[in-house]
């Protein structure tokens, strides 16, 4: 086979073979095919798409380029969960605690920002000490001791989505439902989870725009996973505003801990408690996700979820004071308050455009091997139905450089003011089984 043929036949609206896209996967992990090639590919896919069949065989390719993890060491029903990305989208970290407190083992593998969207990784680095690169026994062993530990796939656990990954984030092609999907489930069956509760970002701020595009997507994670016998639930949650009000890692991890400790904003708690609460009822330690939501609530007013996520943080590294004292986490050195130039309620906020501009200030990568600055980002203090006035702050800057004035637009254009007040949209718009 010749790589530049398998380019043309998809270029072409031509299907892949299995045999096909195992030679692509296969080649490109042991570095046979130059980057240039599979981003030809990335962006044909992307234009073209793929079929079901397709995308279940670039799942398996990717799978199969690594090692599977056996977690039969690990006692009881292991359950992750997998984020689509978003603005804001800090689920994961008070998540990961705060059902490792319930009883849940959770075994997290996680990735980076891709786009406009911030990554689990970025904002746990911005813990100082925090090691993302546990070895497979130290994943195992954490995860069995103390229910959670959040890492990166290691360079053994589906190699060739490592790559393929880093590519999709600086070739435009992130938002294609076969990569994505391909993308996740690879790593989340290497990770050798026993069920999956997934987030399907749809809105303005998601790579899903439409629910129609966001339910496909859901679909096609959910069948990857009955194909493997992999239990998975598919929220379909909305991403036409950043959850919360942080964006940006240091400040996110912020957020993360007023959760824990009962003081986070509405949004994020809320979604926190549903997916962790589908979580419980997958472990078998639920009957009912609203007997499960309870256990949750319980264990946040009770000071166990914190302290789960001072034990994370201690596993792998970290300084767990920082949970007492945030102000240990990276400071940004100037802050800009973006001001409102108009009265009245906030009608719509381009969501994607506070990723770009959070990326634009260093808190995210525009170029593969770009460093993100973990102190960087943007604090809203308008969210959707807010009422406004002129002269107040929508947003605050937190930058280590002068805040470009083209940022600060950007930023502001990201508010739509309006005299009616909006009605808001749910935060979940479906559940797929």
């Amino acid at each position: 086979m010749r790589m530049i043929d398998l380019i043309a036949k998809k270029r072409d609206h031509e299907v892949l073979t299995t045999e096909e896209i195992n030679f692509i996967i296969n080649e490109y992990t042991a570095d046979r095919i130059p980057d240039y090639q599979v981003s030809a590919l990335l962006m044909a896919i992307y234009l073209n798409g793929m079929t079901d069949a397709e995308t279940s065989a670039l799942a398996k390719a990717m799978l199969d380029s690594g090692e599977v993890l056996n977690l039969d060491l690990i006692p009881g029903i292991k359950v992750d969960k997998h984020s689509t990305g978003g603005v804001g989208d800090k689920i994961s970290i008070p998540l990961a605690p705060l059902v490792a407190s319930a009883g849940v083992k959770n075994p997290m593998i996680s990735g980076r920002g891709l786009g406009h969207t911030g990554g689990t990784l970025d904002k746990l680095e911005a813990i100082p000490g925090y090691d993302v690169d546990e070895t497979v026994d130290q994943f195992i062993k954490q995860v069995s001791e103390h229910g959670t530990a959040i890492i990166s796939a290691t360079k053994d656990v589906a190699p060739a989505d490592r790559k393929i990954y880093a590519l999709r984030d600086v070739t435009s092609t992130v938002e294609s439902i076969p990569l994505i999907a391909s993308s996740i489930m690879s790593k989340k069956l290497a990770s050798g989870t026993n069920a999956l509760v997934l987030d399907v970002k749809t809105g303005n701020g998601a790579f899903m725009k439409t629910e129609e595009r966001a339910r496909k997507l859901a679909e096609t994670l959910v069948a990857i996973g009955r194909q493997n016998n992999v239990p998975c639930v598919a929220y379909l949650t909305d991403m036409n505003q950043p959850l919360g009000y942080a964006i940006g890692n240091a400040n996110e991890i912020k957020e993360s801990i007023a959760v824990l400790r009962g003081e986070g904003p509405e949004d994020v708690t809320e979604l926190t408690l549903i997916l962790g609460a589908e979580m419980l009822v997958l472990a078998g330690i639920s009957k009912t996700t609203a007997q499960a939501r309870t256990i949750l609530e319980d264990h946040i007013k009770d000071g166990s979820a914190l302290a789960a996520f001072k034990q994370l943080i201690t596993d792998q590294g970290g300084d767990a004071s920082i949970v007492d004292h945030p102000e240990k986490l990276p400071q940004a050195d100037g802050q800009v308050d973006v001001i409102a130039q108009a009265s009245g309620y906030i009608t719509a906020i381009e969501t994607n455009e506070l990723g770009l501009a959070s990326v634009k200030i260093g808190g995210g990568r525009a170029k593969k091997d770009d460093i993100v600055d973990p102190a960087v980002g943007i604090m809203m203090h308008k969210k959707l139905g807010d009422a406004v006035k002129a002269g107040e702050p929508l947003a605050t800057l937190y930058v280590n450089t002068e805040a470009p004035e083209e940022v600060q637009a950007q930023v502001l254009n990201s508010f739509t003011i309006g005299e009616t007040k909006p009605e808001l949209p749910p935060l979940i718009h479906e559940v797929i089984r």
